[in-house]
């Protein structure tokens, strides 16, 4: 990993995005780009999750999660909160949490 800046984001992923492979897509996409963290399908028809990594790579992943998700999904919106900057990372790898 570089020396940039680890940061860590929660987000929340709207629209048609459940039953659509969204978390597995989500899952690929994050491995590709290098971060861990986390995705899960919410009981109210939601994707959520953490990511962490370098914030440039982070920033790609977001602009993922807004623009492309998996190639039947429809993003309504994208929730980010809490995003704060770690000093390493707390996950091992992204994971599909059932």
């Amino acid at each position: 990993m570089s020396d940039e800046e680890l940061i860590s984001v929660d987000y929340e992923v709207f629209g048609r995005v459940q039953g659509v492979f969204f978390r597995k897509y989500t899952q690929a996409e994050g491995k590709k780009l290098g971060l861990v963290g986390w995705v899960q399908n919410t009981g109210a028809g939601t994707v959520q999750g953490q990511l962490q990594g370098p914030r440039g790579k982070v920033k790609e992943m977001q602009e993922w999660l807004k623009s492309t998700g998996s190639p039947k999904s429809n993003i309504t919106k994208v929730e980010f909160k809490k995003e704060k900057t770690v000093d390493s990372l707390e996950h091992s790898m992204f994971n599909i949490v059932k």
